[in-house]
Formats: structure tokens, C-alpha cells, sequence
């Protein structure tokens, strides 16, 4: 942590500086952003890191069947016991957060979920592979575990869904049209992540669609109202370069077919008014 702000802050002012070089009205805003990120990045591979080591202290115990181990005794690491009570309690936790995370406001706390459960069940995998394990308590762990897949799929697709909505509506509400599409992306890629562990969701296939239409009809957009404005200004030329700026994203997104013939049809009428108007005499060239 100490070395993830040293890093931050040498970040931060690395940023600044050459922003303040660039002429950047407000270099400290995403200089401070940058920092922030770098920031949050360890924060959670710290969370990570301490969750798996939880979880592995729950699941596993080396305490001998035959009671305490002796000071002088030396535990043997492939004779590993695993306790019944203590592999109940791992689940009493899981349970217990996913409880928490269905009535919690922001859906991070199901990503924490979805995490806790993966560590767990690469805990009860190594624990399956175990010799030491008698048939009661390796039933009593697969039990466990085909509990705990299915609460993992359901927080991550819980967590994908409500995450990907609430950016989409955050990014509806961006003025500019970077702003639009990187909270757009970031939505993507929640539903990317979720896609990774369980590709045959197609209901995260049609939402990934419905956010990359949304994020080319941003870019679509922006550059017919560049278009028109240079229309508007008797610049003919220009408004033809952005118009074919235009049909350049809409073909190259992901969008419906219906959606991209409706579109060229649309654009293609505007550069042909715009070609006529070129051509009138009462239209000095540009």
C-alpha cells in the first residue's frame, strides 16, 4: 500500500505537469482521477488477497484427529484434516454475504460475493484432493460446493446487470460525447467480465448489443450535428466530410442491419442536397 501511493502521487503530479505544459484549464481534476484509479486498484487486489486468505483459514485445518498437537510435533502438510465445522461456518459466511448483498444499494457488494464464492471453491477443490478426507466430509464439500456455484452465478450475473444499467443511464446523462461513451464502455466491459464465466447468458449478449447501439448512435450523432451546423453555415464541403464521418461509424459499430440502412439512407439524402446546393450559382465555391 505504501508503494500504491508513492506511485499515486508520483502519478498525479507526472499528470499534472504535463498537463499544465499542454495548456489544460483543469490539469488537477484528471490528474487526481489517474491517482485515484491506481489507488483503487490495490485497494482491491488487497481485498482480494485477504479474502482468499480468509476463506483458506476457514476451510482448512491441520489440527490432528487425535486432539492437540504437541509443541514439539512438526504439522505434516500433506496430512491436512479438514474440519466439518469449520467448512460449515465458511458457508454460514458466504451465505450470510449474500444475504447482505441482496439488500445492499450498490452492486459491488455482489461482485464481493462472486469473489468469495470463487475462492471457496478452489478452497474445497484443494481440499477434495486431499487423502486425509473421510467420504462424510468430502460429500458434505461437494454438497457445499453446488451450493455455493449456484449463489456465483447469480451474483455475478446480478452484479453485471444492475452495474451495466446504472452506467448506462449514468452515461445518457453525460453532456460530452467522450464522457457518453466511456461510461458506455464501462458498462461493456461489466458485461464482458460476466460473459468470460458464463458465455451462454444470451440475455448479457442482447444487453451488450443494446450498449454498443447505444454507443454508436453517440457517434453517429455527434457527427450530423457537426454536419448540420456546417450546413447551417453554408459550409457545403465540411458538412459532406462530417456526413461521410458519419456513415463511417455506422457501418463499423454494432448495430442492427435495419438500423444502418435506415441510417446511410438518411445521411446519403443530406450529402446529395448538400452536393445539389454546391452546385447552384447563387453558391460561391468553398
Amino acid at each position: 500500500m505504501i508503494a500504491a501511493v508513492a506511485a499515486a502521487i508520483a502519478l498525479f503530479f507526472a499528470l499534472w505537469w504535463m498537463l499544465v505544459v499542454g495548456g489544460d484549464e483543469a490539469p488537477w481534476v484528471p490528474a487526481g482521477l489517474a491517482a485515484s484509479v491506481v489507488l483503487l486498484v490495490a485497494l482491491s487486489a488487497r481485498e482480494v488477497v485477504m479474502r482468499r486468505a480468509w476463506t483458506r483459514y476457514l476451510l482448512e485445518n491441520s489440527v490432528p484427529e487425535g486432539g492437540p498437537r504437541v509443541s514439539g510435533d512438526k504439522p505434516n502438510s500433506s496430512k491436512k484434516v479438514y474440519s466439518t465445522s469449520l467448512h460449515e461456518a465458511t458457508l454460514a459466511t458466504i451465505q450470510k454475504q449474500s444475504a447482505e448483498a441482496e439488500t445492499a444499494s450498490t452492486p459491488d457488494s455482489h461482485l464481493d460475493v462472486f469473489h468469495l464464492c470463487q475462492n471457496y471453491l478452489e478452497s474445497a477443490q484443494e481440499a477434495l484432493r486431499s487423502t486425509s478426507l473421510s467420504p462424510e466430509k468430502r460429500n458434505a464439500i461437494r454438497v457445499g460446493q453446488d451450493r455455493v456455484r449456484g449463489l456465483e452465478k447469480h451474483h455475478l450475473l446480478t452484479w453485471a446487470r444492475d452495474s451495466s444499467r446504472i452506467l448506462t443511464h449514468e452515461a445518457q446523462k453525460r453532456v460530452r460525447v467522450s464522457d457518453k461513451i466511456e461510461t458506455a464502455n464501462r458498462a461493456v466491459e461489466c458485461l464482458d467480465t460476466a460473459l468470460k464465466v458464463f458465455p451462454e447468458e444470451h440475455e448479457l449478449d442482447d444487453s451488450k448489443l443494446a450498449i454498443t447501439e447505444f454507443i454508436a448512435s453517440v457517434k453517429v450523432a455527434h457527427w450530423v450535428e457537426l454536419a448540420e451546423r456546417a450546413a447551417f453555415k453554408g459550409h457545403y464541403r465540411r458538412a459532406i466530410d462530417r456526413y461521410k464521418d458519419a456513415l463511417f461509424y455506422l457501418e463499423r459499430e454494432s448495430v442492427k442491419e435495419e438500423v444502418k440502412i435506415a441510417g446511410a439512407e438518411r445521411i446519403g439524402r443530406e450529402i446529395e442536397i448538400l452536393r445539389v446546393s454546391l452546385k447552384s450559382p447563387h453558391k460561391a465555391p468553398e
